[in-house]
Parts: structure tokens; C-alpha cells; sequence
């Protein structure tokens, strides 16, 4: 193709959307490619997380994939020997768009892994803040066999989770991590019954977004603040959120509702 463009339109269904509540479920939706991520899937998640960066009221947002897959990636040998190499750099790219903003969301994004989580779907996992994984999820790295690296942020992120011993051992071999294996390393923050994974990735989504949404926000932006710049940085921005959250309606309304014995109702706004 000659012109890179051309590849996304992202008024496709490769990305569903479901909404109840305060909470969003994306899932990924090319189940005949064991849902791979299309240049379609990507630009419309791109333009998905920009849209939920503006949305107050949404404040959970679950990242899944349609029946027994998580995602298996982006490319494959045969399928990147089909694109340009333009064309592979400009699909990168926009996976490195949308996943650096699925991260940089205000809200909290769980990825509930139900099935085989590979290359560039591993990487869009990684991206999210929780991640749960059914019992038969199995999560790997194979593009240093194709000759190439993880292009969307794993290798970064990976490294960050695991340190760089475990990373580049992972990446380099290409294996399959298990779901024991990942709860074990901290990749994952809790295994289910491929059959229960739905439900309980819901019920923690719903606890969740049943929490002040200015807090959970807040909380969100230290956690970054302190990866990307330390502790220090971290208490900083801490110091400067407090003022504003105290003062806030939420805590207000958090305090009359254990007055009054019942559930708060938070409004996330700050005065």
C-alpha cells in the first residue's frame, strides 16, 4: 500500500463495546484470527482511550477477548511478509499510540485474560493496570524467534514488572508462561475457573468502581508518578492531590453516608 493511512478505518466491529454503570467492557472481537489485533482493532482502540480520557463518568474500564482468546498479537511470519515495511512500522506505531494511551487512562483498566495472551496481545495486557487470568491462560513473547523484538512497549514493561533477568529470559525463549506461572511472578493478581473468569473480573470491577472515583483517580496518578519518577515525585504529587480531595464533595458525601449507615454516593466532582 503506498499510503501507510489506508490501512485503518476504525468504524469496524474488531473492538465491541459493552457499558453498565460505571463500567466498560472492550473485547477484542476477530475470533475467526483468534483475535488478532487488525490495523482496524488498534486505531479503534487508539481512539477509544481517548474518548474514555474525557469520560468522567466511566470509571472501570475491562479489556478481554471474544470467546476462549485473549489475542494472539498483530502479525505472524505470513501475515508481516504481506505488509510493506512501511506498513509494519505504521501498524506498530499505532499499536504503540493506542497502548501507551489504553495506560495513561485516569481510570482503572482490568485485563481479563481468558485464553492465549501473545505478542502484541500480551503487550496490550501489559498496558492495563490489573490483570486476572483464567486457569487456562497462557501468556508469551515469540517475535525474537520471527528475528524481531516485542514493537508495542513489552520489553519496557515487561522489564518493569518482572526486572530485566526474567524479561529478556522470557522473551528470548519465546515459552509459554502458565497462569500458576504468572500469578507467581506478579504478572497477574488472581486466577479463575475459565468459566467463572467473567464474574469475577465483574465483581471486582464493580467494587472498584463503587470507590470514590477521585481517590481511585488520584491514587492512579501517584502509582505512574512514582514508577516514572520515584517515591519523591510520588509523595509530591501525593501532597498536591490532598488539598483539592479534602475539600471535594466525595469526601463529604463519604462521611454523611457512614453517618447515616448506608452506601455513599459519589459524584467525583471537587466541590
Amino acid at each position: 500500500m503506498s499510503d501507510s493511512r489506508a490501512l485503518f478505518d476504525p468504524e469496524t466491529d474488531d473492538i465491541l463495546v459493552e457499558r453498565r454503570g460505571r463500567v466498560a467492557r472492550l473485547i477484542v472481537n476477530t475470533p475467526a484470527e483468534n483475535n488478532r489485533l487488525t490495523p482496524n482493532a488498534l486505531a479503534k482502540l487508539e481512539l477509544l482511550a481517548r474518548d474514555f480520557a474525557r469520560d468522567e463518568e466511566t470509571q472501570v474500564i475491562i479489556v478481554t477477548g471474544q470467546g476462549a482468546t485473549f489475542s494472539v498479537g498483530i502479525f505472524n511470519p505470513v501475515l508481516r511478509a504481506s505488509y510493506s515495511k512501511d506498513d509494519v512500522i505504521a501498524i506498530v506505531r499505532t499499536a504503540n499510540r493506542a497502548y501507551d494511551a489504553i495506560e495513561a487512562l485516569p481510570q482503572t483498566v482490568i485485563a481479563a485474560l481468558n485464553g492465549a495472551t501473545r505478542a502484541g496481545g500480551a503487550e496490550l495486557a501489559l498496558a492495563c493496570d490489573i490483570r486476572l487470568a483464567a486457569d487456562t491462560a497462557v501468556l508469551s513473547f515469540p517475535e525474537a524467534a520471527w528475528g524481531g523484538f516485542p514493537g508495542a512497549g513489552g520489553p519496557a514493561r515487561l522489564g518493569a514488572l518482572l526486572g530485566r533477568g526474567r524479561a529478556l529470559e522470557i522473551i528470548g525463549t519465546g515459552r509459554e508462561v502458565g497462569a500458576d506461572e504468572m500469578e507467581r511472578l506478579g504478572l497477574v493478581q488472581g486466577i479463575h475457573a475459565a468459566s467463572e473468569l467473567t464474574a469475577a473480573t465483574d465483581a471486582l470491577a464493580e467494587k472498584i468502581a463503587a470507590a470514590g472515583p477521585l481517590a481511585m483517580r488520584g491514587a492512579k496518578r501517584i502509582i505512574r508518578m512514582g514508577e516514572a519518577y520515584g517515591p519523591g515525585a510520588a509523595h509530591q504529587m501525593s501532597d498536591a492531590l490532598r488539598y483539592p480531595l479534602e475539600w471535594s464533595a466525595d469526601v463529604d458525601e463519604a462521611m454523611a453516608a457512614h453517618r447515616e449507615n448506608r452506601p455513599p454516593k459519589f459524584t467525583g466532582k471537587l466541590g
